[in-house]
């Protein structure tokens, strides 16, 4: 088979950001498409047989089109569009949420970009699946740009206090420094989106507003955005209560994995039963992530994958 060369013209801040530190991700992609590219000045030229030319053009213009917006460039980006791609996958480009401290934050897979969409279209989200997907990162993201934006006044964060095995015992201080421990992962992505000193300002007005299932009890949440986190450790009547807790020009996403349920006894875990029982109600949207949809370090993949394959293999012990 013939190979040839093709000359693909960049901007040269964008080809830096396409090449990555290195060339490590020229060389990802040059391993998976069997090309060799190489950076004369003014784009990137990549020389091999057409159809591999193809799918690694395609991949070069789905990188450069997110650094062009202020993505960031890491090596989980390009292994994502790599397997977008491959799987002839379409692009999850052009739905940017807010600029973040490392650039603006884009959908990373075609799930991602259905998730996106259907925050944006749906009253109550559920997004479910394994670890790393970026469920609750996209989730806090899409919040903060409606906050931002003033389209809801506020923006509340619940999840269940269930400990993953562990007894943490007693934890000193006010609601909200027994409550943060827990919520780690919005606080660093609201951080990471808003900036610290404004997620602490917004949280003094309590335009922020964290606080466990408990306490959602009774309220009647207007013009916020939701995010219940953690979602597999919640029971059902909790769900049910979690849930009918919107009021006017409120939205809700819930986001949970249901591999990973800390309830004693995990049959009572509202997240499946709510999934069942409500995906063909108007207003809902529920977008269930995969381990290819995984998005940190390429090892979270392969571990989740591991996982999943054990729990589908009868016990041998």
């Amino acid at each position: 088979m013939s190979r040839e060369t093709e000359f693909l013209a960049l901007d040269d801040v964008v080809a830096r950001a396409v090449i990555g530190p290195h060339s490590r991700h020229v060389a990802l992609l040059e391993n998976a498409f069997k090309v060799l590219i190489e950076a004369p000045g003014g784009g990137l030229s990549i020389n091999g047989s057409a159809k591999d030319r193809a799918g690694a053009r395609k991949v070069i213009e789905t990188l450069a089109k997110r650094a062009a917006q202020g993505a960031e460039l890491n090596e989980a980006a390009v292994r994502t569009a790599l397997g977008t791609v491959r799987s002839g996958g379409a692009s999850a480009d052009g739905m940017a949420l807010p600029i973040g401290r490392r650039g603006a934050i884009v959908p990373k897979t075609n799930a991602q970009a259905r998730y996106v969409e259907a925050l944006a279209r749906c009253e109550l989200t559920f997004g479910v699946g394994p670890a790393g997907t970026g469920k609750t990162f996209l989730a806090a993201a899409y919040g903060a740009s409606l906050l931002r934006k003033g389209a809801v006044d506020r923006l509340v964060i619940t999840r269940p206090a269930v400990e993953a095995g562990e007894k943490l015992g007693f934890l000193p201080g006010d609601l909200n420094e027994k409550v943060d421990p827990y919520l780690a992962p919005i606080w660093e992505a609201l951080n990471d989106i808003l900036g610290a000193d404004d997620v602490r300002r917004r949280r003094d007005k309590g335009e922020i507003e964290a606080a466990p299932i408990a306490f959602m009890r009774g309220r009647t949440l207007s013009h916020a955005f939701v995010i219940a986190d953690e979602a597999q450790n919640l029971t059902r009547l909790q769900m049910k209560m979690v849930l009918t807790r919107l009021g006017e020009g409120a939205r809700m996403v819930v986001t949970g994995d249901p591999s990973q349920i800390d309830l004693v006894n995990p049959r009572d875990s509202g997240l499946a039963h709510a999934l069942r029982i409500l995906k063909d109600v108007q207003g809902v949207g529920i977008l269930a992530f995969e381990a290819q949809d995984v998005v940190r370090h390429a090892m979270v993949e392969r571990i989740v994958r591991a996982y999943d394959a054990d729990t589908e293999t009868p016990d041998r012990r």
